[in-house]
């Protein structure tokens, strides 16, 4: 059987004009399933005959959630959930006064080998699909009990490495019949897959792209991310340029602060140098530590200057507050705990 949440709106219409159905029912059930209801045999104005075509070919696969874990701090939930194979991935939701944000997966894992990121560790295992990926939301909103309002692709998982499905769910989950989130409430951080990012600005889409960039040279970035030997910082800055061009989005750009690696005065000018006059925003992210490696993260008065000088140079930046430390809410940590504490 097929995961419905796979579907679009389109795809399932014709699914049912094949079948001998109307086509109007497809509203009927997806509005169903984004009122969360999940069995087709409580979807009350749908017909009898239908159901039992649907439960025949179609399952609404909403992940299980094993482990739920809330910041004694802030709120922050941590999400651990088992997928229909048996797989783990993690979604986080953060609280804000300006709603609710989730940060989800794309994929079991992740290929990329960022060396300070722990859902990396172990390599993929597999893409998610668009209804996967769409699923984190249903159930993040069910467990919270809220709306879900702002999307950050920043779990485990490269979004572009996995473009095709990534680029369904944006579609869906910005459908006025689906969670008819706004696409600027949308960000999409990519370590920098140059030709996807420009497939991404073709789209038409306005939303939000993150660039994971933590260095100002290739050499430097070589040392904390492989991707840095296959595409250059001019080619992702020339990708993001396109982009700006295409959508007039302003990118971010994520660096990681790690102790005696990128956190020094001259880095911080170098950076400023390499960004200066374009429209961007700087995102100044503590690196967290990882068992795996001997990354250590920044001080307080070294992160507090980095984004001084950045800011003098006519750089925007900010320091991203953290949410969750006290529930391993980066990307990775609880679902390589919890695999550790089964074997």
């Amino acid at each position: 059987m097929e995961n419905l949440l796979d579907y679009t709106l389109d795809e399932f219409a014709s699914w049912l004009k094949e079948n001998g159905e109307s086509a109007f029912r497809s509203k009927q059930v997806f509005s169903w399933i984004y009122k969360d209801i999940w069995n087709f045999e409580d979807m009350k104005n749908i017909p009898k005959s239908l159901k039992e075509k649907l439960n025949e070919n179609f399952e609404i696969l909403i992940p299980e959630v094993i482990e739920c874990f809330k910041s004694s701090d802030d709120n922050t939930r941590k999400l651990l959930l088992a997928l229909n194979d048996g797989n783990l991935i993690e979604c986080v939701i953060m609280q804000y006064k300006h709603g609710n944000t989730i940060c989800i997966s794309t994929q079991v894992g992740c290929r990329m080998g960022c060396k300070f990121c722990a859902s990396t560790i172990d390599g993929r295992v597999r893409n998610l699909t668009s209804g996967e990926i769409l699923s984190q939301i249903m159930i993040a909103q069910k467990v919270l009990g809220e709306r879900i309002s702002n999307i950050v692709l920043m779990g485990s998982g490269e979004p572009l490495d996995n473009y095709d499905n990534v680029s369904k769910f944006l579609k869906e989950v910005t459908s006025e019949y689906g969670f008819n989130i706004g696409q600027r409430h949308i960000t999409l951080s990519t370590c920098g897959l140059v030709p996807k990012i420009y497939e991404l600005a073709d789209e038409g889409m306005t939303i939000t792209l993150a660039i994971s960039l933590h260095a100002f040279s290739d050499e430097k970035r070589r040392v904390i991310m492989p991707i840095a030997n296959k595409y250059s910082i001019k080619e992702i800055l020339d990708a993001c340029h396109y982009y700006i061009d295409k959508t007039n989005r302003r990118v971010t750009f994520e660096y990681a602060l790690v102790k005696d690696v990128n956190d020094s005065k001259e880095d911080a000018k170098s950076l400023g140098q390499l960004l200066k006059g374009m429209l961007c925003h700087v995102n100044l992210i503590p690196v967290n530590e990882v068992k795996e490696n001997s990354f250590k993260r920044s001080s307080n008065k070294a992160v507090e200057t980095f984004a001084e000088i950045l800011k003098d140079r006519g750089i925007e930046a900010t320091v991203r507050r953290e949410m969750g430390g006290d529930i391993n809410a980066a990307c990775g940590q609880l679902r390589r705990s919890y695999i550790k504490s089964q074997s």
